[in-house]
């Protein structure tokens, strides 16, 4: 094992939700340990392919197993699919001279537990949400260190450090940054604001209803940036752009930190990320949860709206009415957005990046302070 130059390992991706902390992870590994060699892992599909190179990090990739829903020729393929893709796995450990391998879930992350585990090269998982999914209630055992982003997590051996983000995020202060971050998105700098972001796939309700109320955020003098998600621009029946005084549309916002500098409210779904880090910034928001699923949008925001740092709303409950009756009311309330902002902030931890560098250095039996 080499301590001095720690070979990391970090296996994640598919979605922003994995390849966004596995980032944060690599970035605090290299500050607290320079020499350290970062190898990212994921597929050849996933926004990782696009995400890790960006960021400056080697890509390896394994070929993508998921488990099929239900009986079919997929599912007595599957032994051997991932049979071949533990093996995949387990040359890019011996490639990298692994000392320790970093998983944060998704398709990729089983196979390399087990290919660890097969190498004695030890496993340190982060699980993103509040209900943990396959690949890391598997690998919790086989794990010499356990860290979940909810407090109440339910996996062996957890310890609570929150959600791995970007410093810009984890450091922002909102009101200092406002003027700025409105100017760069072509927000008016003073109008009482509303940014509607589904992620970065979108959301397809949430774009039809945000469509529907525009005349009343208009009226009540509300501006509007709705992040639609790529290819999912709103148009009118003409196929123009659609238009609304105070609305502006874009797909894709590259720096989510403007995003909550600039807003007054935040209207989102409730990934893990999302609610962790407008409790880390102290945003007011309302959390729309995927209405399929194993639940765990609801559960990652509970928390957060318990304390009152959150409005949440079913998906079937999110209509033009209730922007109308609730959401417009409240953007109109500058008091409870205040007590909104403080209570979201008083959840937020903002240095897990940091503390899941320690655990990770702590594996390599190098312990970085």
């Amino acid at each position: 094992m080499n301590t001095s130059e720690p070979s990391v390992v970090l296996a994640g991706g598919g979605t922003a939700g994995h390849v966004s902390p596995l980032l944060a992870i690599a970035g605090a590994v290299v500050e607290a340990a320079p020499a350290a060699r970062i190898l990212a892992v994921g597929t050849a599909a996933g926004m990782e392919t696009r995400l890790v190179p960006a960021a400056g990090y080697e890509l390896a990739t394994i070929g993508r197993v998921p488990l099929p829903r239900r009986p079919s020729l997929d599912l007595l393929k599957l032994p051997f699919k991932f049979a071949a893709a533990v093996r995949q796995a387990a040359g890019i450990i011996d490639g990298a001279k692994a000392d320790v391998v970093v998983g944060v879930g998704g398709y990729v992350s089983t196979p390399m537990y087990i290919a660890a585990k097969l190498r004695r090269v030890p496993i340190v998982i982060h699980e993103a949400n509040a209900r943990p999914g396959l690949a890391n209630r598997v690998g919790a055992r086989l794990a010499e260190r356990v860290a979940v982003a909810f407090k109440d997590t339910q996996l062996p051996g957890a310890r609570w450090v929150g959600m791995p983000m970007r410093r810009e995020i984890a450091t922002l202060d909102r009101q200092s940054s406002r003027s700025a971050a409105r100017r760069r998105l072509g927000l008016a700098p003073e109008e009482p604001t509303l940014i509607v972001t589904g992620g970065s796939s979108g959301a397809l309700s949430i774009n039809r209803t945000i469509a529907a109320a525009l005349p009343e955020l208009a009226a009540a003098g509300i501006q509007v940036l709705h992040i639609t998600g790529r290819n999912k621009a709103l148009r009118d029946a003409e196929g123009q752009l659609l238009t609304a005084p105070g609305y502006h549309q874009v797909e894709y916002v590259d720096g989510m930190q403007d995003v909550y500098a600039a807003a007054d409210l935040l209207l989102a779904r409730a990934g893990a990320a999302t609610v962790c880090e407008v409790a880390a910034v102290g945003l007011p928001s309302v959390l729309v949860p995927l209405p399929h699923g194993n639940g765990e949008q609801a559960l990652n925001a509970a928390s957060l709206v318990e304390a009152g740092g959150a409005v949440l709303v079913r998906d079937g409950d999110f209509s033009a009415r209730w922007v109308t009756d609730e959401l417009v009311p409240l953007l109109k309330n500058p008091a409870r957005l205040q007590q909104m902002s403080a209570a979201a902030h008083g959840l937020g931890i903002r240095d897990a990046d940091a503390r899941m560098a320690q655990l990770v250095l702590e594996a390599t039996g190098e312990e970085h302070r």
